[in-house]
């Protein structure tokens, strides 16, 4: 379930996360004035922020004066997928799964998104499954729908409050029926369309389950799956779901107070402020 924000969290520190996630999600460079109107902010603030972020080498300024993804970005990337071990701990449990003869993929909820951190066709190596398919609706993926039934009602309703909702044209109450069913069978089961049908002619649906406790992400097969094979995939992925589990539980980190954080990094310690700074 996503955490509640607490009562006076950081305006400055959110905008900041969504440009560079803007910056992350860009197919391209991206100028200043574009990409304030895109996140609906002013020109000046948004600029402020990449500067910082380039300052950071979180953003990269190219010669033209647009902006894209810095080397930090692909070094926190790559930190954080260390740190969690969460991809670690999945790809042998993935790469069983593949004698099914369907894709295979794992993903994280972000927003009314999903992110693939790794989406395996049929004989596809675990190299190239990692981080090839970019952000894709929740409510189109038996992933993201695996993981929105773990949210709250609220949070669904907020997330999705005045929004056409891809997949449920009935609207919030469609989505929430849905997702109240996928909650009491423990499993999402959703028809899709893909891009590269493993079946042509053949529906194809997605069988996803959540993973963790609590739930971060959530693991899928995608094909054909005839009303037969149903039992056989769950269970497969229900299998995959306590090895990944318990590879975490065995492999956890200790993990640092602020205080200990603080030494390590050499920050200075002070009490939270929650403000928002004047571009």
């Amino acid at each position: 379930m996503p955490p509640k924000a607490g009562a006076q969290p950081n305006q400055s520190l959110i905008d900041g996360i969504v440009t560079l996630q803007a910056l992350a999600t860009s197919d391209e460079p991206i100028g200043c004035r574009e990409l304030a109107r895109r996140l609906g902010m002013e020109t000046t603030r948004v600029n402020r922020l990449l500067k910082t972020l380039n300052f950071l080498g979180l953003a990269h300024q190219t010669a033209n004066r647009k902006y894209t993804a810095g080397p930090g970005m692909h070094v926190l990337a790559a930190q954080s997928l260390y740190a969690s071990g969460l991809l670690r701990n999945a790809i042998g449990p993935m790469e069983k799964l593949q004698r099914f003869g369907r894709v295979v993929a794992l993903g994280v909820l972000w927003r009314d998104s999903v992110s693939f951190l790794y989406h395996a066709q049929t004989g596809m190596s675990p190299g190239e499954a990692i981080g090839r398919i970019g952000l894709f609706p929740a409510t189109k993926s038996g992933v993201g729908m695996a993981l929105l039934a773990d949210a709250s009602e609220e949070h669904v309703r907020q997330m999705y409050e005045d929004q056409v909702i891809p997949g449920f044209p009935k609207g919030i109450e469609s989505l929430l029926t849905s997702l109240k069913q996928i909650k009491k069978i423990g499993y999402a089961r959703i028809e899709v369309a893909p891009a590269e049908p493993l079946y042509p002619g053949e529906p194809h649906h997605t069988i996803a389950v959540p993973v963790g406790s609590p739930v971060t992400s959530a693991l899928g097969m995608s094909g054909w799956i005839p009303e037969s094979a149903i039992p056989d995939v769950v269970e497969a992925l229900f299998a995959a779901k306590h090895d990944i589990e318990t590879a975490e539980v065995n492999s956890e980190a200790p993990q640092l107070n602020i205080a200990e954080l603080s030494e390590r990094f050499n920050l200075h310690t002070v009490p939270p402020v929650y403000v928002d700074s004047p571009s």
